[in-house]
């Protein structure tokens, strides 16, 4: 007997993954563990340049991935630069969330400032969430943002385990995190025990639910002619 999945178009697990995403890593951010790997760079550069809000640093870092991305993929297709929209997209709900929820909001609560449990609940929760948020995007033609859009096409060009490869782009961004903040602050910002906990995890995570997604989501587009556009 064969399971009956849950029908949710595509065009809509795009638009919740976005959601949960800049959900998860202001939950993250505001439990002070340290940002996930990924947005890391953003989170660092915000930090020295204070006239940058987060969301606004994750254009800037991402801009110059997507150049990355064409040059490893040896080709630039004008539907590649709509990984950049959703990076606008995300960068915009993360800075709502920041804004609007005051536990988020660096100016109205110092991240890790509330009590241990609480802040142990945002992180592992935010942890979770961001892994889910991941998976959801690489089931649907949308592009995601540049860091999974990378991922997931660099991984299908050259035919390498998508898990894999997250874990291994995911020490990369550790690793230019960790210069970004010794270089510019001396010491380490942004980059904690959490991060180190998320670089080691996120890419099993991400491989649990892509797992599950795919036993028990049809995530089929509403428009399927529209997604033929968007094949790598």
């Amino acid at each position: 007997m064969t399971n009956k999945k849950i029908k949710i178009p595509g065009e809509i697990v795009f638009l919740i993954a976005n959601i949960l995403l800049a959900l998860s890593v202001s939950m993250i951010s505001a439990s002070n563990f340290g940002v996930s790997m990924i947005v890391a760079p953003a989170y660092i550069l915000s930090q020295k340049l204070t006239f940058l809000t987060f969301g606004q640093s994750e254009y800037i870092i991402q801009a110059i991935l997507i150049i990355v991305f064409c040059i490893v993929m040896k080709k630039v297709k004008l539907v590649y630069f709509s990984s950049f929209v959703t990076c606008l997209i995300y960068g915009f709900i993360l800075d709502m969330w920041r804004s609007v929820v005051p536990l988020f909001n660096p100016n109205v609560t110092a991240p890790g400032s509330m009590a241990m449990p609480v802040r142990i609940t945002l992180f592992v929760v935010g942890m979770v969430m961001t892994s889910f948020s991941v998976a959801l995007f690489f089931h649907t033609y949308l592009y995601p943002q540049v860091y999974d859009f990378f991922v997931k096409g660099v991984s299908k060009r050259y035919d390498i385990k998508l898990s894999k490869f997250k874990t291994c782009f995911d020490f990369s961004c550790l690793a230019v995190a960790c210069i970004m903040t010794l270089v510019l602050f001396r010491k380490f910002v942004g980059v904690g025990i959490g991060t180190l906990i998320m670089t080691a995890l996120n890419g099993t995570i991400i491989g649990f639910f892509n797992k599950i997604i795919e036993k028990y989501i049809d995530t089929t587009p509403l428009a399927p002619n529209f997604a033929k556009k968007f094949e790598l």
